[in-house]
This record gives structure tokens, C-alpha cells and sequence, in this order.
């Protein structure tokens, strides 16, 4: 069967605060891939997945959509690559005066001007989806954090993106409430959506990524699935560093 390439990056270049912090970054989703970004601080995963979602403009290379290259200079382009391509961030982005239910459907009445009944059905759709049917008319300040990444999720669903991009989805959230983000992430899996999260959830994203991409100043130093990098005759970076983590962190890696 013909893979059908959704999002690809060739040679990302960017820089902030007169770094360069991507060196010519190069990555591609398929369609159903779920491949999951690993390494330290600092190495450019969040740069690139801000990147991909066009809300860092880089400075050199090129970004497919569907196979058809995005214009940085084009607004209604950039605007459309942003429906397509959902992000989530560590930090929630939620207006603090709407219910869970308006903060997904703002987007959907603002960007795809349905009307409010429409645009608010689709938010109950959506706010079910993730396990939040007797949340919807809370605000933010009365969720817990591991909820308000799951109103986060849904507005990004409610926009029907063809890829999920997250950026350290469970960081925000004390312990006993990650599992309920996790469990979002794994559904979303199932039924096929692509995505690409970087995260240190290392044992859950070797249970459900098809690839782990390690990256380390600003380049991809090596890729491949899980079972090849942890393989217990493996002498690759990426199980040394997730080593590391599971000993900070007490994970089976």
C-alpha cells in the first residue's frame, strides 16, 4: 500500500536570540504515523514543532503540506496549514472567562465562521471524545490541569487537523493526572490520527510510536522504531539518554 506523505520538513533553518537553533531539520509524517521527539533541552524540539505549525518562520528550507509547498509569505497559506496542522502545548492556552465548551468553539465559529449552534455542538462532540461530557459549561479555574489539556485537546480536534502536533502534552500536570491526557493520546492513536509529541513519557511513547527521532543541537542525530534504539544490545543515544530518564524518574525504560 502507497504511503501518503501528510507534513514534511527539508532542511529547517532557524534562529532565535542570534542562535541557530535548528540546523537544517529534515522530517516527514505519513499518514497514521505517531513518531515522538526525544532529547535535551535545549536540542530544538519545541523550535521544530513550532516550525512545522508555521508559528516560528524559518529562516531557510521548505515545508510540504500534502506534497504541495507552503509559502511562508502567504497568509491565507499559513492560516490553512494552521487548520490542518492542530498544536498542543504544555501550557493549556485557554481563555480564562470562557467555559470549556466556548474555548473549543471560539476557534470554529472565528476561523471557520460556523454559527454558534453548530459551532457548539461540535464542541460537545469533541468534549465527550476526551472524557469531559459533565465539564463543558466549567471554566478553566475550576478544572483540574489534567482537564484543561483535555479542553485543549479537543479545540485542537474540533478544527479536524490532519496531524497533532505536541509539545510536552503531560509536563504541566502533577503525576496522578497524567495518565488521563495519556489515555486521550493512546485513543487518538488508535483511531489513526498522525501525530508528532515530543515527550519524556518514555515507556508510554515506546508502547504507541512508531519511530523515536533523538535530536541534540538542533539536528537529528539518529532515528528509528523503539524496539531498534532500546534493544538491549542497542548502544544507541537515545537508550542512553532514556536510561537517564528512567532513573530520574523511576519508568521502566
Amino acid at each position: 500500500m502507497e504511503t501518503q506523505t501528510v507534513l514534511e520538513a527539508r532542511n529547517i533553518i532557524k534562529n532565535l536570540g542570534g542562535n541557530t537553533v535548528l540546523r537544517g531539520v529534515s522530517i516527514a509524517l505519513n499518514k497514521g504515523d505517531i513518531k515522538v521527539l526525544i532529547g535535551p533541552s535545549g536540542s530544538g524540539k519545541s523550535t521544530l514543532l513550532q516550525c512545522l505549525n508555521l508559528l516560528h518562520i524559518p529562516e531557510g528550507g521548505s515545508l510540504l503540506l500534502d506534497n504541495k509547498p507552503v509559502n511562508f509569505k502567504n497568509k491565507s497559506e499559513l492560516y490553512q496549514l494552521r487548520q490542518k496542522v492542530g498544536m498542543i502545548f504544555q501550557e493549556f492556552n485557554l481563555f480564562d472567562h470562557l467555559s470549556a465548551k466556548e474555548n473549543v468553539s471560539i476557534s470554529l465559529r472565528k476561523v471557520k465562521k460556523q454559527g454558534r449552534k453548530e459551532a457548539a455542538k461540535r464542541a460537545e462532540i469533541e468534549l465527550q471524545r476526551v472524557g469531559l461530557d459533565d465539564k463543558m459549561n466549567l471554566y478553566p479555574a475550576q478544572l483540574s490541569g489534567g482537564q484543561k489539556q483535555r479542553v485543549s485537546i479537543a479545540r485542537a480536534l474540533a478544527m479536524d487537523p490532519e496531524v497533532l502536533l505536541l509539545d510536552e502534552p503531560t509536563s504541566a500536570l502533577d503525576p496522578e493526572l497524567i495518565s488521563e491526557v495519556l489515555v486521550v493520546i493512546r485513543d487518538l492513536a488508535k483511531n489513526g490520527m498522525t501525530m508528532l509529541m515530543a515527550t519524556h513519557q518514555i515507556s508510554f511513547s515506546a508502547a504507541l510510536a512508531h519511530e523515536f527521532v533523538f535530536m541534540e543541537d538542533g539536528i537529528i542525530t539518529e532515528h528509528g522504531s523503539p524496539k531498534e534504539l532500546l534493544a538491549e544490545n542497542a548502544t544507541s543515544r537515545t537508550k542512553d539518554f532514556c536510561a537517564k530518564i528512567a532513573e530520574l524518574t523511576g519508568e521502566q525504560a
